[in-house]
């Protein structure tokens, strides 16, 4: 299944897996090409969910009503914190003004960053914006794991394999197993077996990539593998989060990878002190 464009998506088909760099990652912007991301709500709550309420304004400065599904949804929303913590994907609901809504919660207190992807109907290609949104209270930022090839969650062991390349669509196959066992029967989830995002560490520039095939295909197995090729625009350290369907819950694994030749970023400096772990008033 190939991925939607929304400047910053990787191209999972086509001659090579090549697709070309954008000038500007997905993500990095609050408005493009006349569309705006523009929040209604002024933050979120910690710990408990509450609506969070949010426009897309159109060209002509109106709400924009009319989508074009991807993957099964008008839109996709991805929150998470400004040092890669509190992954969410979820799927707002849309009222006959144009007003999305959705329960939402950061996990603790810091700076996060939403991420909506959506076609409008009168757009050809995909888009996603983004904006920084609130969690009020002490914001104690949490160092980026050491890339790891394995990721555990809920009993489900998932192995990557392949390494991100800046500037060219890199293979990325991800591995399902529980007990040892490889998962043999993934469940379709917004019409794929997995869905990856990438996310860049300090600015968290955003891709969005689909696996090879769909469910129905007749050549797409239902795992172990499920196999992406996703294009990082620089040389850095990425957070991968993977969602995946299975025994009717959906589960997400994340990986730390870096492309090219960086370095992991240096641990954020503990409260009350500075870079070189002095104190301080």
């Amino acid at each position: 299944m190939a991925a939607h464009d929304g400047g910053g998506h990787g191209d999972s088909e086509g001659s090579g897996h090549e697709s070309a760099v954008a000038q500007v990652p997905g993500g990095l912007q609050v408005a493009q090409d006349g569309y705006r991301l523009a929040p209604v709500s002024g933050g979120l709550p910690v710990g408990k969910a509450a609506p969070y309420r949010f426009r897309i304004v159109g060209p002509d400065g109106s709400p924009v009503t009319a989508y074009t599904p991807t993957h099964d949804k008008d839109l996709h929303l991805i929150a998470v914190r400004r040092d890669l913590t509190g992954f969410q994907h979820v799927h707002p609901t849309m009222a006959a003004d144009g007003t999305w809504s959705v329960p939402l919660a950061a996990d603790a207190p810091g700076q996060y960053r939403i991420f909506t992807d959506f076609q409008p109907a009168a757009r050809e290609e995909a888009l996603t914006l983004g904006v920084d949104v609130p969690a009020r209270g002490d914001y104690r930022p949490a160092p980026l794991p050491a890339p790891e090839r394995k990721a555990t969650v809920d009993g489900y062991t998932v192995t990557l394999a392949g390494d991100l390349v800046p500037g060219t669509a890199s293979k990325l196959t991800l591995g399902v197993s529980k007990g040892g066992r490889p998962v043999t029967d993934l469940q379709p989830y917004l019409a794929a077996y997995g869905h990856l995002v990438a996310l860049r560490d300090g600015d968290l520039a955003y891709l969005h990539v689909h696996p090879d095939g769909e469910p129905g295909d007749g050549k797409t197995a239902p795992g172990p593998d499920i196999t992406f090729y996703a294009e990082v625009p620089s040389a850095g350290a990425y957070r991968l989060f993977l969602d995946f369907q299975h025994a009717g819950k959906v589960r997400t694994a994340a990986f730390t990878a870096v492309a090219g030749d960086a370095e992991l970023p240096p641990a954020p400096a503990a409260p009350g002190h500075d870079d070189d772990g002095h104190t301080h008033d």
